[in-house]
């Protein structure tokens, strides 16, 4: 047994370099949240002696956390001044978004080791500090000179607290005071403690004002719009009678989850969202409130409900070749134009691209007309609009014609006015349906709709998920041609989890390229395209998405073991921790 004073002679540095020597800390006299720190460092296979950070993206200096934290920061760094120490925010992963300080020396040494915004201290990437462990432990951390893993932050001290969300309590950012080691002092944490509760409070304040706003604007379309009107935001979700009682509960839920796209990337003003009642709702949204950095979460959504067309479900006898879905709302959207053709009624049907809006009038025809040809015109099958007009002028010409205009709100606005003509002079001879999509409408556009006297809503992919256990096997028989192949529990639960912005069309190609390598047997989540194996929540960049399939085929290769794919890559594991947790790779 070592001698107890011997131990406690030890310097901090000392421990570290024996624990970087042995791996061991049996005896040495270092904090338990140190320790436990350094052996997640050493599991990361941190370098201890070098900064290896790459820069991970600009900080976004518009949010509620940068908004309420600023008057703080610049008022903390000002009352020390003449302390040599640096005032510094992060955000929940550790990127650092502003930092102050008076002292030149300070913010030289802060460049040196890359303690600057854009940069990460997360503990993935630079082992102990008081940024990284105060998010790793969720609790103010106090890192002095030799207890960082890393060597070259030992001429620093650092003391990290968590500021945590006022009505979550999860945990959004750090505020971290960081000096030369030599003139750092304990009460620092009580500095970085005292500003968390203050940023938290004007949080709290800052969200107050942003759902007062909210309230506001939502009782000022109340007054003027006597239908439905909903306004969310964050956690506040207020909706008025009028809604309340047109809607079932089922209704509501899905209403809610169709306003989430309006905030969404790229941003639309205009929706149409079939519901499972069989209703479709015009959702608009006429009114943003941006305040502190929250517009992206603050809508308010003016609604229209349709209840025109509102007859049950009929679940036993539904069928349409060529098209596969059993979801209440893909049914109502196949019923309503099936409806419309066996009645000669011209039809809008509107929805995202991908999502099956001309194969669903093509299949509408196929079941209600066997036999029958259906002409679709599509502007990239045609060398000018010209060519187009002409084609159409050709088709309905006819006595009988079965017509398909895909994406009409996508023409050239010069084509509406002759093709407005065209159709004035077939309206009774037979039937049209033309794609759209109401985000991109335009008023140019609306003489030409009133041609068409119904509008069917077609749910994107994401919003009817539940039919990728239809959809899957229908479009395995299309591109196998019947061969026995069939997806696995686990590759259908990972396909359950995207998002499928391309819809149905882009389900097909990943499809495709899936039964390109195996075609026939069972179909297991390794052999699925490597973007399947991402649930990365933002839109990659053609580098991003190309470095997330290099990272899953290398993972693959190498049997998921993640070192030996980033040595196989050239990258550090810290890095490829940080791309696998970035890109949302399983």
């Amino acid at each position: 047994m070592p001698n107890p004073r011997t131990v406690a002679a030890v310097s901090p540095e000392k421990a570290r370099e024996q624990f970087l020597t042995v791996g061991s800390l049996d005896y040495l006299p270092v904090r338990d949240t140190v320790r436990e720190s350094w052996h997640r460092s050493q599991a990361l296979q941190i370098h201890p002696d070098r900064v290896e950070l790459p820069f991970v993206r600009e900080p976004d200096l518009d949010s509620p956390l940068v908004n309420a934290a600023e008057p703080v920061l610049r008022r903390l760094a000002s009352d020390l001044e003449a302390q040599n120490v640096s005032v510094i925010l992060t955000s929940s992963d550790g990127l650092l978004l502003e930092r102050c300080a008076a002292d030149a020396a300070i913010m030289r040494t802060l460049d040196g080791v890359q303690l600057a915004p854009g940069y990460s201290y997360a503990e993935d990437f630079v082992g102990t500090n008081g940024i990284g462990t105060t998010l790793e432990t969720a609790t103010p951390t106090f890192i002095r000179g030799g207890e960082h893993y890393l060597g070259t932050l030992g001429r620093l001290a650092c003391a990290g607290s968590p500021i945590r969300h006022p009505l979550t309590r999860s945990m959004i950012g750090v505020i971290d005071l960081t000096c030369f080691a030599t003139r750092s002092d304990p009460l620092l944490l009580a500095l970085a403690n005292s500003a968390s509760s203050q940023i938290q409070d004007r949080l709290r304040a800052l969200a107050s004002e942003t759902e007062t706003a909210l309230l506001q604007a939502y009782l000022h379309q109340c007054r003027r719009y006597p239908a439905g009107v909903l306004a969310i935001g964050g956690d506040v979700v207020l909706m008025n009678q009028y809604l309340r009682r047109a809607l079932d509960p089922h209704d509501q839920v899905a209403l809610l989850q169709y306003s989430t796209d309006l905030g969404g990337p790229g941003v639309v003003d205009t929706l149409l969202a079939p519901l499972p009642s069989g209703q479709t709702a015009k959702v608009t949204a006429v009114e943003r409130i941006a305040i502190h950095g929250s517009s992206n979460m603050v809508l308010h959504v003016q609604l229209a409900v349709d209840r025109a067309v509102h007859h049950p479900v009929v679940p036993s006898t539904f069928g349409l070749p060529g098209v596969a879905g059993r979801s209440s709302s893909w049914r109502r959207s196949c019923q309503r134009v099936e409806r419309c053709c066996q009645d000669g009624e011209w039809v809008i049907i509107d929805g995202e691209k991908g999502s099956g809006r001309a194969k669903l009038a093509r299949s509408v025809v196929a079941h209600v007309n066997p036999g029958k040809i259906v002409r679709v015109l599509r502007m990239a099958d045609f060398a000018d609009t010209d060519s187009l007009l002409a084609a159409l002028s050709t088709e309905t010409g006819q006595s009988d014609f079965y017509v398909v205009i895909t994406d009409l709100d996508c023409l050239p606005t010069e084509v509406f006015e002759p093709m407005e003509a065209i159709l004035q002079t077939c309206a009774d001879h037979g039937w049209i349906a033309a794609t759209t999509h109401s985000a991109k409408n335009s008023r140019s556009l609306d003489s030409l709709l009133l041609l068409f006297t119904h509008t069917v809503g077609v749910p994107a992919l994401r919003h009817r998920i539940e039919d990728l256990e239809d959809l899957v096997p229908f479009l395995l028989r299309e591109l196998t041609k019947g061969a026995d192949v069939r997806l696995a529990s686990d590759a259908m639960r990972q396909l359950s989890k995207l998002s499928w912005p391309g819809n149905v069309a882009q389900l097909r190609r990943v499809l495709a390229e899936t039964v390109s390598r195996q075609r026939s047997g069972v179909i297991h989540i390794d052999s699925l395209p490597p973007q399947c194996r991402s649930l990365s929540r933002r839109r990659l960049s053609r580098i991003e998405a190309l470095e997330r399939d290099a990272i899953v085929r290398c993972l693959q290769e190498n049997g998921g073991n993640k070192t030996e794919a980033a040595a196989a890559l050239g990258m550090s594991r810290a890095t490829i921790y940080r791309r696998i947790k970035d890109y949302g790779i399983e």
